[in-house]
């Protein structure tokens, strides 16, 4: 056979085979077709059936009640059974007009409960999209002397703290009119300091201002600004109204972003610091927890052991002791060149309550040395009857008559010997 004839005949057979394949998808297609169509008609009439019986309507609910046929794919939702339905066509149901305010039980509950419980299908849960209630605004302590909102950013290639001053709420005012003004300092310097625009006639004054201190990125965190809230009478005096201590840490300064803060007045100690300084803390025991909660504050008038006070470092170590004996102990992170640190810092210890006769706290202001030495600069002992005495000892009994409230006092540091 020639070759041009074979060449013909492969042609021809390769042809058919596609043209088979062809009809092969072709029909397969045609099949799932009609399959669907018969599959659409079988399940409309399954419908049909269950909601016709002879040439009488039966409502949705005689249907819903019992379980769900095979061949519908839903339900009527329950809580839509009991309402009224009425035929559109031979095959199809609506609801009836009703009073255009909703059903109670399409209603979102007021009360907070389980989300099953709290909507429909078909409706929105609006405390999904409630926004947390401010409490600053609203929630004020007893004896609360005023507050003070306030912005932080440092920026750290610029070694910058910019400070905002936003605004106080509720100060404490004379009899006469308020005019409140405020001083922001960056302890420990004593000497400079920025002042903000005087309000007239005011107690809950906007203020609105912006301050800049220049201040290096080695020492921000030692740093603690100051806000003094005064009250400037008619004879331009200025009667102090409380002030706002905040530590620059180290978490507040991250990110070089704009951080709000509000803060609480406080009044300022008038009194002199006794002859080896003063340290101001918080008590409070938790007794459903068994947990006895310390926060040292701050310190004033500590007698430092070396004149260039740029160089010196002072932290506060609290100890937690059941008979003379020593449980546990933590240190609160330790403040260059200051006579007066501020620390805010929290410690919390386990304290069963058959343990707080036999138990005290120790608080020692400790000033680092060359190497690892430490050096006490006074001691300060809180506790029951076996262990303090005086403004100590009222300091832990007022710590237990109210629990879960933070009691805050100042205590003089005693020292053994004389540095």
């Amino acid at each position: 056979m020639p070759p041009e004839q074979v060449a013909l005949v492969i042609a021809g057979i390769l042809g058919g085979l596609l043209l088979l394949l062809l009809l092969m998808v072709v029909s397969r297609c045609l099949w799932k077709r009609l399959c669907a169509t018969f599959a659409y008609e079988e399940l409309s009439g399954t419908t049909a059936a269950s909601s016709t019986q002879g040439h009488k309507l039966c409502p949705p609910d005689a249907r819903t009640q019992a379980s769900r046929p095979p061949g519908v794919p839903f339900v009527v939702p329950p809580s839509l059974q009991s309402q009224d339905w009425v035929p559109l066509s031979s095959r199809e149901w609506a609801q009836a007009p009703q009073d255009p305010c909703p059903a109670p039980e399409l209603l979102p509950h007021a009360t907070r409960s389980n989300l099953g419980d709290a909507c429909v299908v078909g409706t929105i849960n609006p405390e999904l999209y409630k926004i947390p209630e401010d409490k600053s605004e609203t929630h004020f302590p007893e004896g609360c002397l005023g507050r003070l909102w306030f912005s932080v950013e440092y920026q750290q290639r610029a070694e910058r703290l910019l400070v905002g001053l936003i605004k106080a709420q509720r100060l404490q005012a004379p009899s006469e009119p308020c005019s409140p003004l405020v001083k922001l300092h960056l302890l420990p310097d004593e000497r400079r300091f920025l002042q903000s625009k005087t309000k007239h006639g005011t107690t809950s004054p906007q203020f609105d201002e912006h301050f800049i201190f220049q201040v290096p990125s080695k020492s921000v965190t030692q740093r603690v600004l100051r806000f003094t809230v005064y009250h400037v009478d008619r004879q331009r005096k200025h009667q102090l109204l409380g002030q706002v201590l905040f530590p620059l840490r180290t978490e507040t300064l991250a990110g070089d972003c704009r951080r709000v803060i509000w803060r609480d007045l406080e009044a300022e100690s008038l009194e002199p610091p006794s002859k080896f300084g003063d340290l101001q803390f918080c008590l409070s025991y938790n007794d459903c927890l068994n947990r006895l909660t310390v926060i040292v504050l701050r310190a004033k008038g500590l007698r430092l052991l070396q004149d260039d006070a740029s160089f010196v470092s002072v932290l506060v170590k609290v100890s937690l002791m059941n008979h003379n004996k020593f449980v546990k102990c933590k240190k609160t992170s330790a403040v260059l060149g200051s006579a007066n640190p501020v620390y805010s810092e929290t410690f919390s210890f386990k304290a069963d309550p058959a343990e707080l006769d036999t138990a005290s706290l120790s608080l020692a202001v400790l000033q680092r040395a060359e190497g690892d030495r430490s050096l006490e600069l006074g001691r300060v002992v809180v506790g029951p009857y076996m262990y303090a005495r005086g403004k100590e000892l009222e300091h832990w009994n007022e710590m237990l008559s109210k629990p879960k409230e933070l009691v805050r006092r100042w205590h003089a540091l005693c020292c053994t010997t004389e540095p």
